[in-house]
């Protein structure tokens, strides 16, 4: 993370204006993991980004519904200012938009302190663990979207046709939205290299290059941000919500992940045997998985994407190549060895997934753990590894009751997390929903659809 100090705006600013640049569109990740920003003058950099821009902390606990609840920096205390600060690392100009770019800012309290609140400090902290053993993690992101066209007030999938998993062109982007999502992706510098039309009908993905884990969280960020923008520009709505249709598979966001020392992969041997430190890796994964399953799976509705038979997880496990499992571990070694965690829901805030899948394997690492055996064939209803939780209710008990990943990611956002989440749970049950229901309410839909 960039240092809370002055920066040498003006050389920002000439490059930005040699560009053609006149509008910066400042970017921060809520703990929803919706996107906060504003957009600033270039021609008043110095004097507007010297300190800031500012916001209100009560930002924090918005719901998607407009309420804003109590926690750290809200009513209680008075709603005062958090304090961005860009990154200009992360400046990435807008293809679409000529003349803005964006650019990912980290956020502080007013007394330049980290603030323990933001995502993107959560994130930093984990990786400062990684530091300091030595280790980099390194992940690469996989996301699957809807694109969705408004028919008599209704948001519907631009077409129906199934069987279509791993195609392009026309048939499948009847409005050539995709492949201008794809161009647009490329000339934003994300490290978009590939792309498909997915699973189920109306249903994208596009892949991201891995890269070192706050780099990757930043590109994904943006990348989220700039899916939802360019699709409203021509006329659709693009939605990560995890599972917005009952006659339809829900929307993923794998992780894989890995860890270098000095560059250099260090989870396989020369016999392409998975290391200790992998292994170790794996066993924090399984240990935390209940408690991580409520923030990679992060509203209502996530849970019922997941189940039996779903290629979706279902069981606390692990497996070589087998996309039955939790976490499975892809055939390429070398350079390539990694794990990938297919938890993820689509609506999951990219810094804090990212978070607590590493704060999960790095207790693994220190504690020298070692996993269960790696399980074979269709693991779903495999009874050597438990269930994971089915509902957000059950994961945020499971949370509540890890000392180790609340610890690690900070006290005060999990406080502030559970507090949202409680709330959603809350309402939900209000608008007469049961726990265990699997079918997607008109509630959620309200909810999530416009927000993620």
């Amino acid at each position: 993370m960039d240092s809370h100090r002055p920066l040498d705006l003006g050389d920002v600013r000439a490059g930005l204006q040699a560009r053609g640049i006149d509008v910066l569109r400042v970017l921060y990740s809520d703990v929803l993991g919706i996107t906060r920003s504003k957009d600033m003058l270039v021609t008043q950099m110095e004097r507007a980004l010297g300190h800031g821009p500012t916001f209100c902390q009560g930002v924090w606990v918005t719901t998607t519904q407009g309420d804003v609840l109590d926690g750290h920096g809200s009513v209680s205390d008075g709603l005062p200012d958090l304090v961005t600060q860009i990154v200009p690392s992360m400046i990435r100009d807008i293809p679409w938009e000529p003349g803005v770019a964006y650019v990912v800012a980290d956020v502080y309290e007013p007394d330049g302190s980290p603030h323990p609140t933001a995502p993107r400090s959560v994130l930093q902290s984990v990786i400062d663990g990684y530091s300091e053993i030595g280790l980099t993690p390194v992940t690469g992101p996989e996301l699957e979207y809807y694109v969705m066209e408004d028919r008599d007030g209704r948001w519907e999938r631009t077409f129906d046709h199934k069987g279509l998993v791993y195609t392009t062109g026309a048939m499948v982007d009847p409005h050539g939205y995709f492949l201008h999502t794809l161009r647009m992706c490329d000339k934003l510098d994300i490290g978009a290299f590939a792309g498909n039309h997915e699973f189920c009908p109306s249903q994208y993905e596009i892949n991201l290059w891995h890269a070192d884990a706050m780099l990757s969280a930043d590109r994904t960020f943006i990348f989220k941000t700039a899916i939802k923008d360019i699709t409203a520009r021509q006329g659709f709505l693009a939605s990560f919500m995890g599972k917005p249709f009952n006659d339809e598979g829900g929307s993923g966001f794998h992780m894989h992940f890995s860890v270098e020392r000095a560059g250099d992969n260090i989870m396989c041997d020369a016999k392409g045997n998975l290391t200790p430190i992998a292994l170790s890796m794996i066993a924090g994964i399984i240990e935390h998985a209940p408690a991580l399953s409520a923030l990679s799976n992060p509203t209502v509705n996530a849970f019922k994407r997941l189940g039996p038979d779903t290629l979706a997880p279902y069981r606390n496990n692990w497996g070589l190549d087998n996309r039955s499992t939790m976490v499975r571990i892809p055939p390429e070694r070398g350079r390539g060895t990694r794990l990938e965690m297919r938890i993820g829901d689509g609506a999951a805030n990219p810094y804090i997934i990212t978070a607590a899948i590493l704060a999960a394997a790095l207790d693994g690492i220190r504690r020298e753990l070692t996993p269960p055996p790696a399980l074979e064939g269709w693991t779903y209803e495999d009874e050597a590894a438990q269930v994971l939780p089915m509902t957000l209710e059950d994961a945020l008990a499971a949370l509540d009751a890890d000392d180790v990943l609340k610890g690690m990611l900070g006290k005060t956002f999990v406080d502030t997390f559970v507090t949202m989440k409680a709330d959603e749970v809350r309402r939900y049950h209000e608008a007469g929903n049961a726990a265990d229901s699997r079918e997607v309410s008109d509630w959620e839909v309200q909810e999530y659809l416009l927000h993620y």
